[in-house]
């Protein structure tokens, strides 16, 4: 069993006052693939460096399987970290590279052999197993340095960014690569990316960390469609959330001409004004009624179109952003009106982010 338990995890870096990582509480099962995903200097990194042991703990403790780790030397914690610069050597053929560390531990010939031959089967690495690094692209290089880590057999994978560096067509398929290889090994993995289309498509759960606090942990899904509070709900999706600061009307919000119903003890801490969010998706083009908007870019990817305009909302010029019919989307210039699919609006309070209602 590789469960693995972050118990009020306090890091402070010497000559800061306030911590990278505060008091984190999070619970990570066996098996699973959780994702730590939040803006450069949130703490996830911090926070898988710390499980690896290659960053001091300064309160709380780390348990792998059971067993505190909080304080233990890294070997000792039979993890295997994947770096997003690969770190292989470049003098080492892909076997060597990827059996190195056995070797290190005294494992046998015949029994490195065996393992590296699995390991680059399972990543189709096999007809490169005599070559050097530098005749590998950047895809085949990360693999290799998963094969390094899945050579160890260890109770867990930690992977800091490993996909930073590729392109992002390989950045797709290497993503689907992994979160499939991970299902097949069922090894209980911790994975650190800044990008959250990446987090929503490759974890069971997904922690979303915000100046070393974490905000939410929750499946994709579940962040999407109801985001703990008013960062969650920008950072999770793309395009993002419209997100506006609006007066509260007599039973809810407006929204154009539309009244979004909303209880009255909810909005009773308010202080009169909530934050009103809406998905691209869920505004729809109207022939009349809605929200009246100026159409000042539009991206037609293909299968799907959205939408950059502004409009006055509340008396202010705001950015929105709508999906529209890929087949028939407006042209830049035009003047559409939108309406909102009531049913999925978010309201978070004012005050301290947090989700009122949606």
């Amino acid at each position: 069993m590789a469960a693995i338990t972050y118990d009020q995890v306090t890091r402070l870096y010497p000559g800061s006052d306030t911590p990278a990582v505060d008091a984190l509480d999070l619970h990570i099962e066996d098996g699973e693939f959780l994702v730590l995903v939040g803006p450069s200097g949130c703490g996830k990194s911090t926070s898988l460096r710390m499980l690896a042991g290659l960053e001091e703990v300064n309160g709380g403790r780390i348990t792998i399987g059971g067993l505190d780790v909080t304080h233990a030397a890294p070997k000792d914690r039979d993890i295997a970290m994947v770096f997003q610069n690969y770190a292989l050597y470049p003098h080492m053929s892909v076997a060597d590279n990827m059996g190195f560390a056995l070797k290190l531990t005294g494992v046998a010939k015949t029994e490195i052999r065996k393992r590296v031959e699995a390991a680059a089967e399972i990543l189709d690495l096999t007809p490169y197993l005599d070559r050097k690094p530098k005749a590998l692209s950047g895809g085949q290089r990360q693999r290799v340095a998963m094969g390094r880590a899945i050579v160890r057999q260890p109770q867990v994978f930690l992977m800091d960014e490993p996909l930073s560096n590729l392109d992002a067509k390989l950045r797709v398929q290497t993503r689907t690569q992994i979160a499939q290889l991970q299902r097949q090994l069922a090894t209980t993995t911790v994975y650190v990316t800044h990008d959250q289309v990446e987090a929503m498509t490759m974890g069971d759960r997904v922690a979303v960390l915000k100046g070393g606090l974490l905000q939410q942990c929750a499946s994709p899904r579940e962040l999407y469609r109801n985001p703990a509070n008013v960062f969650v709900a920008g950072f999770m999706g793309s395009p993002a959330m419209n997100l506006y600061t609006v007066p509260v009307s007599d039973g809810g919000v407006t929204f154009g001409d539309q009244l979004v119903p909303v209880a009255r003890g909810d909005l009773a801490t308010t202080d009169g004004e909530v934050v009103f969010g809406i998905r691209p998706e869920h505004l729809q083009i109207v022939d009349t009624g809605g929200l009246e908007v100026s159409v000042d870019v539009v991206e037609e990817l293909g299968s799907e179109a959205f939408v950059f305009g502004h409009s006055r909302i509340h008396g202010q010029s705001e950015q929105i952003v709508v999906r529209a019919d890929w087949r028939n989307p407006p042209a830049k210039g035009e003047t559409i009106r939108v309406s909102a699919d009531q049913q999925e609006a978010h309201v978070f309070s004012t005050a301290n982010g947090e989700r009122l209602v949606g």
